[in-house]
């Protein structure tokens, strides 16, 4: 099938601004220029690519996994022709990056103030998801790298370095201060409420394996989808829950968490940066993911 490389550029505007109007704007074209192509696209991949409403246009289901792939490709053609001319250096381009919750306020915050007080023109794109989430979003090519917590599954094609290893405690609200003085039995927990983040987290699976090595139900009275909702709801006594230590002691230096002792000794986990191995970064990207490599050794 010989298609003019050109519609698939107006096809990723139009998509992109779900408008084509606007996409003809950035295009420098008009509009039934645009919609004259995007019509010869349909017809010639045979297939409906658009739904047609009153404040503009949305992809079709077959439109969406166009789209997929041709947003790689043309930011990947945009990345070579950068590199190639010369405008992509140590001092410009955009990096778009992988990061869990967890890994970002335990070491790419700080890592990244740092960087960008180096090098404060590279542009940075950051996408927080689950870890087996930020892994496919590297493996579809939507991110340059990924910074992540452990668990996880990889691939071969996939590099991977340590970070740095933290640790995790059971921690209660103030309602829970009468468990600090004393250890609790793993198979005990449920007799409190327990909340943890949902399935779709790695960290859900860590401890429902953990739980099953010990012979326990892993039985979360609520789930929640970010650490960031996790950490509120246990110090306002909705339930106790695994979070990590060093986000927990500000909050039991100033008395409003208090640690739980167990009985058994939680999984330590770790942050680890992954790349695609048979992809090639630019140097923007390059640039911070050896920076972040070099940074792990001040840790």
């Amino acid at each position: 099938m010989d298609i003019n490389f050109e519609y698939y550029k107006i096809f990723y505007y139009v998509a992109k601004y779900e408008n084509i109007t606007k996409a003809a704007a950035a295009l420098g074209s008009n509009q039934p220029n645009v919609t004259r192509i995007l019509k010869l696209l349909e017809s010639q991949l045979n297939c409906r690519l658009f739904i047609r409403g009153a404040r503009g246009v949305s992809l079709t289901e077959k439109g969406e996994q166009l789209y997929s792939r041709v947003e790689i490709a043309y930011k990947q053609l945009l990345t070579a022709q950068e590199e190639i001319g010369g405008q992509s250096s140590l001092y410009g381009g955009t990096v778009e990056i992988g990061v869990t919750e967890t890994s970002l306020h335990l070491f790419l915050l700080d890592a990244l103030h740092n960087f960008r007080l180096e090098f404060p023109e590279i542009k940075i794109k950051i996408h927080n998801h689950t870890t087996p989430e930020t892994i496919r979003y590297l493996l579809s090519g939507k991110s340059d790298f990924a910074v992540i917590t452990t668990p996880f599954a990889l691939p071969e094609t996939v590099i991977c370095s340590k970070i740095m290893d933290y640790d995790e405690i059971l921690a209660g609200g103030t309602a829970y201060r009468h468990l600090g003085g004393s250890i609790l039995e793993l198979k005990n927990i449920k007799d409190y409420s327990l909340i943890a983040l949902g399935r779709e987290s790695a960290t859900y699976y860590l401890y429902k394996n953990f739980f099953i090595e010990h012979g326990v139900d892993f039985e979360p009275d609520m789930e929640v989808a970010t650490l960031a909702l996790l950490l509120p709801l246990i110090e306002n006594n909705f339930g106790i829950g695994f979070i990590p230590e060093a986000l927990a002691l500000p909050l039991m230096e100033s008395r409003k968490l208090v640690q739980i002792q167990m009985d058994c000794r939680i999984p330590k986990r770790s942050i680890q940066i992954i790349s695609d191995r048979g992809r090639a970064k630019s140097t923007a990207a390059d640039a911070l993911y050896q920076y972040l490599l070099r940074y792990k050794k001040r840790l």
